[in-house]
């Protein structure tokens, strides 16, 4: 009988269901798979007895450097302790975005010597700037993100329609995604200055200075734009049923788009941003209530491809800064240590979603989405990246706990049931449930599979 390098035991959550068996690993890939527990010979054994063995978790949308004082390490770190075996990293870096190879290559190199799970990097486009999608993609770039709303006219910009258009193309002929952040910037100005005039400034005018068509005009468009270029479009952080509801129904033309939205729009609503303030404040916004319970429906539903954190770890000054005028914080919040947790507790743990549906929007389908070679399923010859959740252990969320700086989340103080006990990439324990046990620079770039570098 062989002997494997490492042998790991217990309630394996494969494609179509959950099984009490183990997986025969060497050299850092998953080489058998046995429906029986100790059937395999290994070097080392980690059984995990009842606790839930997932493949890695990818969370596909999360912003390293928008804060530059954070970096790989601390984020990386993050992912680790929060379950998250790869991660890809947002383009609109601090104080320079990734819109050339040089400063892509250089981020590559950074990584290589800070990540400590594995990192995708996604590129961006500045005005006049679409010829630079072909070499990026070469570079390895995992996909595109764009916006239709200008946050930042360098670091964050609005792209005109015509460059989406040539964007769409481009990156179509590729056969890489291109993603939107997609709010209209002239609503949203018009509201803000409209609202700020009239001194209302608490945090619920956030929310009522982005309503629901600020979001769904955008998508609309970006959507008909897809279907006459038939490239890969990807809508993230969708806040409102309302934007789902228009994807599906590109989608059932034949459109290829996919989408995804955060744990706060079906965890939060609006009563929170009111409650909790700079605290709760994202772009897009919470929503009202019901919006927040549609929304979960249809996550349930299979109605979005991946939930992703949107993690951007800004320091308290900056939330901070809005205390008495929301429009001045600071928009994001870090989630990379808390989402898996909180969406096994809301769904696996209460019996809402199976450990399979879990699986599939949390690593199988963001690795199909941004073609991910060798992650998101627990099979022979995929990468031994796992992600071991306790269902029976509850804990309650501390921010001060934080490995990020950006001590700071509206779920401070919440119950959860659901723990993360142990994250493996390739085969290798980075978090012990404890202590993150890897050093920086263990984490691989992970390029794209169309003609990326390797």
């Amino acid at each position: 009988m062989s002997t494997y390098q490492l042998v790991v035991r217990g309630c394996l959550v494969l494609e179509d269901g959950v099984v009490a068996g183990e997986l025969g690993i060497n050299n850092g890939v998953i080489e058998t798979f046995s429906p029986e527990q100790a059937a395999l010979n290994g070097e080392r054994t980690l059984d995990f007895e009842d606790c839930y063995i997932f493949p890695g978790l990818i969370d596909a949308h999360v912003h390293c450097y928008t804060n530059p004082e954070e970096g790989f390490i601390n984020n990386t770190a993050s992912a680790a302790v929060g379950g998250f075996t790869t991660i890809l990293d947002m383009p609109y870096d601090s104080p320079d975005p990734i819109t050339s190879v040089e400063r892509f290559k250089d981020k590559v190199a950074l990584l290589e010597q800070e990540a400590i799970v594995d990192v995708g990097l996604w590129a961006t486009v500045a005005k006049g700037g679409t010829w630079q999608i072909g070499p990026l993609a070469e570079a390895g770039a995992i996909a595109f993100k764009l916006s239709t709303f200008e946050a930042d006219p360098y670091r964050f910009p609005r792209i005109p329609d015509h460059e989406v258009l040539q964007s769409l193309q481009l990156a179509g002929k590729i056969g890489l995604p291109v993603a939107f952040h997609a709010e209209n910037g002239e609503i949203i100005g018009h509201l803000i200055e409209e609202y700020s005039e009239k001194g209302n400034v608490a945090p619920r005018a956030h929310m009522e200075t982005r309503p629901a068509v600020s979001e769904s005009v955008e998508v609309l468009k970006l959507l008909e734009m897809a279907y006459w270029t038939q490239a890969k479009l990807h809508i993230v952080h969708v806040s409102h049923p309302r934007t789902i509801e228009l994807i599906q129904a590109f989608q059932r033309q034949g459109v290829r788009v996919t989408a995804e939205t955060c744990y706060p729009y079906f965890l939060k609503d609006v009563g929170d941003l009111e409650r909790l303030g700079t605290k709760a404040k994202m772009n897009p916004p919470l929503r009202q209530p019901e919006d927040a319970m549609k929304m979960w429906e249809y996550v349930k539903a299979g109605a979005f491809n991946m939930i992703t954190s949107d993690h951007v770890p800004w320091d308290k000054s900056k939330k901070d800064a809005g205390k008495e005028n929301i429009f001045k914080a600071a928009p994001g919040l870090p989630g990379l240590e808390i989402m898996a947790s909180l969406i096994f507790d809301r769904g696996v743990a209460k019996g809402q979603m199976t450990p399979v549906q879990y699986a599939q929007l949390l690593s199988q389908h963001p690795a199909e989405v941004f073609q991910i070679e060798g992650k998101g399923r627990i099979a022979p010859g995929y990468d031994a990246d796992f992600t071991v959740i306790d269902p029976h252990a509850h804990w309650v969320i501390d921010e001060q706990k934080f490995r990020t700086n950006a001590k700071i989340t509206p779920f401070h103080g919440q119950k959860v049931q659901g723990k993360i006990i142990h994250t493996i990439v390739r085969g290798c324990t980075v978090y012990d449930g404890d202590e993150v046990v890897q050093k920086p620079g263990f984490g691989k770039f992970v390029a794209n599979k169309v003609g990326g570098s390797k």
